[in-house]
């Protein structure tokens, strides 16, 4: 898909705001300045203001009423969106009462290896948490889990260490961004010695390698996730039901 230069400038001009939302500079409660102060602020048309503004608008950052002008809300709670997105509530359940013990943070440049199996673009960096997620402190690994995060969005990893759910909440409430898409793969591995050690089975056993990739209303990957169980500790559930006309 072609995107042009007034695309580009709408989606410039939301991330200014939304940065500045979420960093005070427009507090709850207060009202953003009218379309005509941000055309000039800008310079750009009066359709890009709206277009930005309907972005913050499907990202729950503000309301615009009739009268009132576009008014900064508070963000709803991260499990709400879950509660009505069933399939990112499958997500969330999976981590919670879990515990995520990572042993490695670094940015790290993606290369062939990594762009294969992350789908990441080769040459990039991102933040690369990795680790081991538990049902307890002693009890075996549930599954490897690796967390390739957007650089933008790095900051988050200095708070995982102290948090056992998943990282794209975070993400959400400190930069103000909504994830709208989660494309997940599913794929069959053999464990390596190293990996089959860390989950506690023999090298050689048969896994399973998950793959989500994060999307942003913007179009941008914030994440990706890896996650490679044993076979033996893993099912997926799917109900089909046929459609009639």
């Amino acid at each position: 898909m072609t995107v042009s230069p007034t695309d580009h400038r709408y989606l410039q001009v939301a991330r200014t705001l939304r940065k500045e939302i979420v960093d005070g500079v427009y507090p709850v409660g207060s009202q953003l300045p009218t379309e005509h102060e941000l055309c000039q602020r800008f310079s750009v048309s009066r359709y890009t203001v709206r277009e930005a503004l309907r972005r913050l608008r499907e990202d729950n950052l503000v309301v615009s009423r009739p009268r009132a002008g576009t008014l900064v809300v508070p963000r709803p709670a991260s499990n709400s969106y879950a509660q009505d997105v069933k399939s990112i509530n499958d997500l969330l359940a999976f981590a919670t009462g879990t515990h995520f013990a990572i042993d490695s943070t670094a940015m790290v440049t993606v290369d062939d290896n990594l762009a294969e199996r992350s789908g990441l673009p080769v040459g990039t960096q991102w933040l690369a948490v990795r680790g081991y997620r538990q049902a307890g402190e002693n009890s075996a690994p549930i599954c490897r889990t690796e967390y390739y995060i957007n650089r933008a969005f790095a900051a988050v990893g200095r708070l995982l260490q102290r948090r056992t759910g998943p990282a794209f909440p975070l993400i959400e409430d400190l930069f103000g961004v909504s994830i709208v898409e989660v494309h997940q793969e599913i794929g069959a591995v053999v464990l390596s010695r190293e990996l089959a050690g860390g989950l506690r089975v023999e090298p050689g056993t048969a896994g399973l390698e998950i793959r989500r990739t994060y999307q942003t209303s913007d179009g941008e990957v914030a994440q990706v996730t890896i996650n490679t169980h044993p076979s033996s500790r893993f099912r997926h559930s799917m109900t089909m039901r046929r459609v009639r006309d």
